[in-house]
């Protein structure tokens, strides 16, 4: 959560380098990826579960995510499937489906070069402090305070 505003961040990491990739998503988002970075079951499917179902019935392989494009302050991606097809999703989306499917999320070198953020090693206490923050944060703390 980004302070003041309370505002759910995805950090993403790159790599093999010290650039980071913030994108602020959606508190519903925010919690379907935290319930299942938590393990979380829910008595029925949630949205990206569902994706999920639908991607193993229909017999086809997701083979990553890709965080395509940066525009007008908005982030762009795609899902990748075996056979070249590529289908638009919002990156909040395209990752909760990405951890369900247990595939690589890959952001393009514009989209890193445009939006990421270098975190010096004397900083790497904070990001600590921000995985361990993730580590214990619980769906119900994204719940709307109204």
């Amino acid at each position: 959560m980004e302070l003041p505003a309370n505002q759910p961040v995805v950090l993403l990491r790159e790599e093999d380098g010290v650039r980071y990739l913030p994108i602020w998503i959606g508190a519903v988002e925010a919690s379907a990826i935290a319930f299942h970075q938590q393990g979380v079951q829910t008595p029925r499917p949630l949205t990206h579960d569902l994706v999920r179902d639908m991607i193993r019935a229909l017999g086809v392989r997701l083979e990553a995510v890709h965080i395509t494009e940066l525009r007008d302050d908005v982030f762009y991606a795609e899902l990748r499937f075996a056979g070249g097809i590529a289908v638009s999703a919002r990156p909040s989306d395209a990752i909760a489906v990405a951890l369900r499917c247990d595939v690589a999320i890959l952001g393009s070198d514009g989209v890193l070069d445009a939006a990421g953020i270098e975190i010096p090693d004397e900083q790497e206490d904070e990001v600590e402090k921000f995985r361990e923050f993730l580590d214990n944060v619980s769906p119900e703390d994204f719940a709307s305070g109204s």
